[in-house]
């Protein structure tokens, strides 16, 4: 059975991922996942912010006109998400669970700092029809490891060239895809329980309450500003779950 506490902590963590979706338009499942697993641990974390990241993410990849457009270029990468989450969350009950936090924590900092430079990604051109699978399947392998649906994903849909509207649509559907084959994965593989099920249920409240509240607060906060203080959390987060985790060694 859960404590009260153990509610308290959740209900806030996704007011709080909410919150910085509402804002800038992404990060609830990384705020989400990141801060659950310092407090309840990662297995806990990925089963928990599932409902929350899922019905948030289908919202974003209803709301624009590009979703046939999406599927039709981009359907190799998410066949490969589907497929490869599934090995990586069978690894998930054999890899001790500090080494799967050292690789939360470096992707956490790999995927914080890589937002913060911005770099000038090169079009994948003529090698997108390899590439796409390749970058699913190593997306799909990270989400089934770690619970994180970014990385390398959303660099490699920057790389596309997408246009703005079209961008925000294509992370949604990637999230989506990636969120549900985890949440099959998971089930699959017994490391999701219907307690915790029944929590992430809940957990949607906050999260879109939080959400709400972020959206107000964008009308009165830049963007750049936001993000950077964003990223830079994000980035101290993961350097402090690699050196706990490296600690556990």
């Amino acid at each position: 059975m859960w404590s009260i506490e153990t509610f308290v902590v959740v209900a806030a963590i996704f007011i709080l991922a909410g919150f910085v979706k509402g804002v800038i338009g992404l990060g609830l499942p990384v705020v989400s996942l990141t801060l659950l697993t310092i407090t309840l641990g990662l297995k806990e974390a990925m089963a928990l912010m599932l409902i929350p990241a899922l019905v948030t993410n289908i919202w974003q990849s209803l709301s624009g006109d590009s979703l046939s457009v999406i599927l039709r270029r981009l359907w190799t990468l998410l066949l490969a998400i589907c497929i490869v989450v599934w090995f990586g969350a069978s690894l998930l009950a054999e890899i001790d669970t500090a080494w799967l936090l050292t690789l939360l924590g470096v992707v956490l900092c790999g995927y914080s700092t890589v937002s913060l430079i911005t770099p000038q990604i090169p079009s994948p051109g003529r090698a997108e029809y390899w590439l796409s699978p390749l970058v699913g399947a190593l997306n799909g392998l990270i989400t089934g490891l770690t619970g994180t649906f970014a990385v390398p994903g959303v660099f490699y849909l920057q790389a596309l060239g997408l246009p703005r509207d079209a961008f925000v649509q294509a992370m949604g559907v990637l999230f989506t895809v990636s969120t549900i084959s985890l949440a099959v994965a998971l089930r699959g593989h017994n490391q999701l329980p219907p307690e915790l099920g029944a929590l992430s249920a809940a957990a949607l409240i906050p999260a879109i309450g939080g959400m709400a509240g972020g959206q107000r607060v964008r009308r009165h906060l830049t963007e750049r500003r936001f993000r950077q203080v964003f990223f830079y959390s994000l980035l101290v987060l993961g350097f402090y779950i690699v050196v706990r985790s490296i600690l556990r060694l």
